[in-house]
């Protein structure tokens, strides 16, 4: 990725992930991917909308500028929490990446249905998972003309 991208703005990334192994991994593979970014976690759907509506703890949470969101998890999974995240004028704007791994015709096509930009299976191994993220940085932050805030 050229440095000019790397060094002018930090990338904000909203992980939504209940797995704390997956959580851990994706953070790493973020941190690999030479992406500037800043991670944050949510463990499941209702501290995902909890950050972005900055409720609670969450009451100083920088907008992201992007969501990787999976869909498995519990109290709110990623499809409800996808489909609110949608319905909201202010947070539909923010690219969401599901990335699962439900290979599932079913939710791939409900979560395009939902509004997903992307949707990604999250690959077996660690170097896999980092080139993902590389690829999904670059298409996402160097390619696409995103809304300002």
């Amino acid at each position: 990725m050229p440095d000019t991208y790397n060094n002018s703005h930090v990338v904000e990334v909203l992980l939504v992930e209940d797995n704390p192994g997956d959580a851990r991994l994706t953070q790493e593979a973020l941190r690999e991917g030479k992406l500037r970014n800043r991670i944050h976690h949510a463990r499941d759907g209702v501290e995902a909308l909890a950050f972005l509506r900055r409720e609670g703890e969450f009451h100083d949470a920088p907008q992201p500028d992007i969501i990787l969101l999976d869909l498995n998890m519990p109290r709110k999974d990623g499809r409800e929490a996808l489909k609110e995240m949608k319905a909201d004028p202010v947070l539909r704007r923010i690219p969401i990446v599901v990335l699962t791994t439900s290979k599932a015709e079913e939710d791939i096509l409900r979560s395009y249905d939902l509004g997903v930009n992307s949707y990604v299976t999250k690959p077996v191994t660690f170097k896999s998972l980092v080139e993902l993220i590389k690829v999904l940085g670059q298409y996402w932050f160097e390619v696409v003309e995103l809304p300002n805030d």
